[in-house]
């Protein structure tokens, strides 16, 4: 059952202030200007200025450039973080990210359909090493780009299996699910701008404490499932009560895509450095592939 791990350590390590000072403005990036004091003139001494020159007569002063600060609102270019992300960036990473995700999972897809075997082990087996790939980039203290886009594929012959497996049984159901998730990622996006849907520290705590009880039942149910005791319930069950429970996952990955949106703005305030971008796109695919998988489970069930 996918989660998004990425925001919820990026807020959390926000909130403490480990990234206090990062985000001071850049070059390029328009800031507050530092008080210039000049130093105190010799009265016998040449005047002040940035090379030494006076102007001629009858021609107005011309600016110094001794102090790059003074004048244009821009403090001086700050070493070692490089360029502040922007939001720009993150749309691009995404698209980026998300144009792999879908290649991988067309190809995972013909590949199924030729062989379902073959799809059956793609599918099982993109789902546990998408998972370890997710939790490592979840957890490194460094922003792994490589790591991140290998997910992206990863996770799209992942989707693509699943998605195929899904559309032999219940045909149709794939397009219903891609539709339903590009409309409630729209819906939440202007809920979101508009300040329809709001997102708090308390409903941040609200959120993560329904998504651990949702993932405790989760894993809870599947070892059941595996083990004989249960049959048919719970997350794997047909009837009313799993239909419950995919309107929850839904819920859950619904107000999770107003969070990430909250937390990418977040970032961009603090002046994160360029390369998290890309960190911040891997969490929104994060979440919209969560959200896709359980509008898929719903429609399946819907159908029976």
């Amino acid at each position: 059952m996918p989660t998004n791990p990425v925001f919820s350590r990026f807020n959390r390590e926000l909130s403490q202030g480990k990234y206090a000072g990062i985000g001071q403005p850049q070059f390029g990036q328009r800031g507050q200007a530092t008080p210039y004091n000049p130093p105190p003139r010799d009265p016998y001494g040449p005047p002040p200025g940035g090379y030494g020159q006076q102007a001629p007569q009858g021609y107005a002063p011309q600016p110094t450039f001794d102090k790059p600060e003074q004048g244009y609102g821009f403090p001086p270019v700050t070493t070692g973080q490089g360029r502040a992300m922007t939001l720009d960036d993150v749309f691009v990473r995404t698209l980026t990210l998300f144009g792999l995700l879908v290649v991988s999972a067309a190809v995972s897809w013909f590949i199924s359909r030729g062989d379902q075997s073959v799809g059956l082990a793609i599918w099982i087996g993109g789902m546990f090493v998408g998972l370890g790939i997710g939790l490592a980039i979840a957890f490194m203290k460094k922003v792994s780009v490589p790591l991140i886009l290998t997910y992206a594929v990863v996770e799209g012959l992942f989707v693509g299996a699943c998605s195929q497996y899904f559309n032999t049984i219940w045909p149709g159901v794939v397009a219903q699910a891609v539709l339903g998730t590009a409309c409630v990622f729209v819906a939440m996006f202007a809920g979101w701008k508009f300040g329809l849907i709001k997102v708090t520290e308390r409903s941040r705590k609200i959120f993560f404490m329904a998504l651990v009880g949702y993932m405790l039942f989760g894993l809870i149910n599947l070892v059941l499932q595996f083990t004989g005791v249960l049959g048919g319930f719970g997350f794997f069950g047909m009837g009313g009560i799993g239909i419950a429970l995919c309107l929850i996952g839904i819920a859950l990955a619904a107000y999770s895509l107003a969070i990430d949106f909250d937390s990418i703005t977040r970032a961009v305030q603090a002046g994160l450095p360029e390369k998290y971008s890309w960190l911040m796109a891997h969490g929104l695919i994060v979440t919209i592939v969560w959200l896709y998988l359980e509008l898929l489970r719903l429609l399946a069930r819907m159908r029976n």
